[in-house]
């Protein structure tokens, strides 16, 4: 007699916004295949410097009108003006959004440090704390397992994402990471911290491996010498990787929901069939 099985952790999908037609189209054909499978939420990204405002803003706009999940916009205050990111805030609300994530957000260029605009927010402290004075906005900000890299010391960061959550986030998203210890460590330090709101693990399927390693080179996340081994040369058999990714995939969400993890944010990529499978996996008990 098999024991009966844990109950699959909800997920969440992050989608950016389309840069054309055909990769809108593709976007639209991702959302219909994940949005049945009954995610908590979806999200759509917003671009360094706020470059993707309006495209942003469509997409959007678009999930909202085209699906039954509940869809998040990203906000950033980089480069705009505090009259301006409300303005974007206030286009949420209107087109039925009723939940964003808050974040300081990339310089226009790559590499450059932040500034805040004289007339904007100083940083997602304040862009929280303002979506509060606009509308009961469910809030997202973003969490760094391994540290963001601007931050002078681990201990610093977790003061700053207390100082988020403090300032009225609902809970915080986190930045990808390859290995369950990782989470779990974090997870403990913040607990330490005083921080009680949920942190939600994210997840990046490895679609692309060059572009994966890029990613995690920007945002300062690790890749284990495992796991550079397990992908290495796969990028010319794609068949063999999406295996491979899934595998992996499904066993860090396993050993995370084995120590108690209920939620997951999926980096999708605009990509369905990664968290397709790894949906259908950890709703049927296949991963344990």
């Amino acid at each position: 007699m098999s024991l009966p099985q844990p109950p699959g952790p909800g997920l969440s999908f992050e989608f950016f916004p389309p840069k054309t037609p055909k990769m809108a189209e593709a976007l639209r054909q991702t959302a219909s295949v994940l949005a049945p499978l009954g995610p908590r939420f979806i999200s759509v990204t917003y671009g360094a410097g706020g470059s993707t405002r309006d495209r942003t803003l469509q997409t959007v706009a678009e999930l909202v009108r085209e699906t039954n999940v509940p869809v998040a916009g990203h906000l950033t205050c980089v480069d705009a003006t505090r009259a301006e990111v409300d303005a974007v805030a206030r286009a949420y609300w209107d087109a039925g959004v009723r939940h964003i994530v808050a974040l300081r957000g990339d310089p226009s260029e790559p590499g450059a440090p932040f500034v805040a605009h004289p007339d904007g927010y100083a940083g997602a402290v304040e862009l929280v704390a303002g979506l509060r004075r606009i509308a009961p906005f469910e809030i997202s900000v973003a969490a760094y397992p391994e540290t963001h890299p601007a931050a002078i010391s681990p201990a610093a960061d977790l003061d700053h994402l207390k100082a988020k959550i403090d300032a009225g986030a609902t809970r915080a998203l986190t930045q990808f990471f390859f290995e369950a210890e990782t989470f779990l460590r974090f997870r403990d330090r913040a607990t330490a911290a005083g921080i009680t709101t949920e942190i939600v693990p994210g997840i990046l399927p490895v679609a692309n491996i060059a572009q994966a390693y890029r990613f995690a080179e920007m945002c300062g996340a690790h890749v284990p010498d495992w796991m550079r081994r397990l992908f290495d040369g796969l990028d010319d058999h794609p068949g063999a990787r999406a295996m491979v990714t899934t595998a992996v995939t499904a066993e860090l969400c396993r050993q995370l929901r084995d120590h108690g993890v209920t939620d997951l944010h999926v980096y999708t990529l605009n990509r369905p069939d990664a968290a397709l499978a790894l949906h259908r996996l950890l709703h049927s008990g296949g991963t344990s």
